[in-house]
């Protein structure tokens, strides 16, 4: 097992395309580390160029200490699981599993109690003579892992690799690569744009947008505190409501834009004296009594989960207002054309710079 750090990693493609603008982190051995943003931010490219399937431009990669820029795939002593699983279709699970330990021209002995103990911590014991297409989904991702596994590697390597299973799947698999990699102990980086398996899976975040890495942190961490509108509006579900608004004059507090409603809670010292926006999650509005309302919500639709409700409407009373999105209990009855009045502790406001969208602190 090894440490990873990135040590000013930069890629920038011949036509002049940057497609990583600068990552500076170290990852403890151990660790597992989620990567994760929208399609083409530079995740899968930062991941590739840990596995040397993309050249570093500029920066550093060390794995265990040791720079690796210049070694070949094979020499990293990383293993891969991919998205579309990438098995041979006429090989047997356990051919399948052992076919890079044969390249590598382990014994055979050692092959057989390597492939044994992977596919019994993967539930594959019963399978081993299967080829692919004889396996589910979810089978064929073990068989994928499984492969890894075998190698021994310092380093884990995720490429999304649960997109393609239905979402029941996804869960189930979700928590057994979390209780794998513990019970491994391996170093493992794993990209993802499913923000709930980045919050589920990861030990620290690394969230990339158009190429820079916006935070870097603990899960609870860049929830609690997102350093940037990107980050707050990415991390979380349903997204954050964001309002634009004007600090008031003469006083603490904030006025939102397009409503009468204003918010009494002072803003952050570094606040500008011109437009703030107002971040505030939907599960941190509470409804409450009239008398003890920080604001009001014109109701225009809810959305019935069950366990919970989402409900969409203008914070205005004519309609017309920014709009907000609430998660309450669902045994919460609310209907549309109704008004909802909402209390909000001071410290679930976020705050963040209208000009270049930094957290206020």
């Amino acid at each position: 097992m090894a440490g990873l750090e990135f040590i000013g990693v930069r890629k920038t493609y011949p036509n002049g395309f940057r497609a990583i603008h600068g990552v500076d982190t170290s990852v403890a051995d151990g660790a597992f580390i989620v990567i994760v943003g929208p399609s083409g931010c530079g995740k899968s490219t930062l991941l590739r160029m840990v596995a040397g399937l993309e050249t570093v431009t500029e920066g550093e990669i060390r794995i265990g200490g040791r720079p690796v820029n210049a070694l070949e795939p094979a020499d990293r002593n990383i293993a891969m699981v991919f998205q579309n699983y990438a098995l041979y279709p006429h090989m047997s699970v356990f051919d399948n599993m052992a076919y890079g330990l044969r390249n590598r021209r382990t014994p055979r002995d050692e092959i057989e109690r390597r492939v044994a103990d992977a596919s019994r911590i993967l539930q594959l014991d019963g399978m081993l003579d299967r080829r692919p297409s004889q396996l589910s989904g979810g089978q064929r991702q073990r068989v994928a892992m499984g492969r890894a596994i075998v190698r021994e590697p310092e380093v884990f390597l995720f490429d999304e690799p649960l997109s393609n299973l239905d979402a029941k799947l996804r869960v189930q698999m979700r928590l057994e690569i979390k209780r794998l990699q513990r019970d491994l102990g391996t170093t493992s980086l794993y990209v993802t744009h499913d923000q709930v398996e980045a919050m589920t899976l990861a030990d620290r975040l690394i969230v990339m947008n158009a190429g820079v890495a916006e935070q870097i942190g603990s899960p609870l961490d860049v929830y609690a505190e997102p350093a940037t509108v990107f980050v707050a509006g990415f991390i979380g579900s349903p997204a954050m409501n964001f309002l634009a608004g004007t600090p008031v004059p003469d006083g603490p507090g904030v006025v939102l834009d397009g409503s009468a409603q204003a918010l009494p809670f002072p803003l952050p010292s570094s606040a500008p004296r011109g437009k703030v926006t107002v971040g505030i999650r939907p599960e941190h509005l509470e409804p409450v009594s009239r008398d003890a309302a920080t604001l009001e919500l014109a109701v225009d639709l809810v959305e019935a989960l069950g366990a919970d409700s989402l409900v969409h409407g203008q914070l205005a009373g004519d309609g017309q207002g920014p709009a907000v999105t609430v998660r309450v209990d669902g045994a919460l009855r609310v209907a549309a054309g109704e008004t909802l009045p909402l209390a909000l502790a001071p410290e679930r406001v976020h705050f963040f710079d209208a000009g270049n969208g930094r957290r206020l602190v």
